[in-house]
């Protein structure tokens, strides 16, 4: 039997997308990044999907990249697999993707997780990125948004000794946003997907840009950034029916426009 290594299903204006690889711990070989790729992709432009979930099972978010995929693998086999090219992608998603974390998440997967948004981690959650225990390091940014996510000394500790964070750290740390009990992670994930996805769907798309964006520009630079997206909102029918729902107490109708 031919194996599917993504599975998808809508929950209302939620896109749902589930890595299937479980006798691999969701290992991520080429063609789940395809796949993946090609879901999140579909779902982003689906006016009728909102907010995306990105999960895995309970043993295993991902448990990394699929080693077999690159053991014998030469610098030129390398470059012309252009791999990290379809991380570029998953970072161009233009919808909130709220992360369905539990168990391991390393590696590959660590850095697929904090490609999220939002990141639901159950108590179970082992989050690390071990490259360097076979002879590597991280590849698909894990040296930079993980530096960014917890600060150098945290980063550097992880990074070069391969050792795994537990989830309570992960959410001291600020590198998750919620720990839940693990019978619970995923439908804590769905809540929060459905929270979002109850929002005006352009103003949902430009905070996120704004906020991305934090991580590159100055403070000064981002401050203009995030006025502009404020202005062009008001542009927007979802912007007169949410101020005047509000003005009449009532529940808002948001269509996206």
């Amino acid at each position: 039997m031919t194996e599917t290594p993504i599975l998808t299903e809508t929950d209302g204006h939620v896109g749902i997308v589930r890595l299937n690889r479980p006798k691999q711990l969701n290992a991520l070989n080429l063609e789940l990044m395809k796949q993946l790729v090609a879901a999140l992709e579909a779902f982003d432009g689906d006016d009728d999907v909102h907010a995306i979930v990105l999960a895995g099972s309970a043993r295993a978010f991902a448990a990394g990249a699929d080693i077999n995929d690159m053991a014998n693998s030469s610098v030129v086999e390398q470059y012309k697999r252009n791999q990290f090219a379809r991380w570029e992608k998953i970072k161009r998603i233009s919808k909130p993707i709220v992360a369905a974390v539990s168990g391991f998440a390393l590696g590959g997967g660590c850095e697929l997780m904090m490609h999220c948004d939002v990141i639901i981690c159950s108590e179970t959650a082992k989050i690390g990125q071990p490259e360097i225990n076979i002879g590597v390091m991280p590849g698909a940014g894990g040296t930079q948004r993980l530096t960014r996510a917890i600060g150098k000394a945290a980063a550097m500790d992880v990074i070069l000794s391969g050792r795994f964070l537990t989830a309570a750290e992960a959410l001291a740390y600020g590198l998750v946003s919620r720990v839940v009990p693990v019978e619970h992670f995923f439908d804590e994930a769905i809540k929060v997907a459905q929270t979002m996805a109850e929002k005006p769907p352009l103003a949902l798309r430009m905070a996120k840009e704004a906020v991305l964006k934090a991580h590159e520009m100055s403070l000064s630079d981002g401050l203009e950034y995030e006025r502009k997206l404020f202005y062009m909102l008001f542009a927007t029918e979802d912007q007169k029916e949410g101020m005047q729902a509000f003005v009449e107490k009532r529940k808002p109708e948001f269509k996206g426009k």
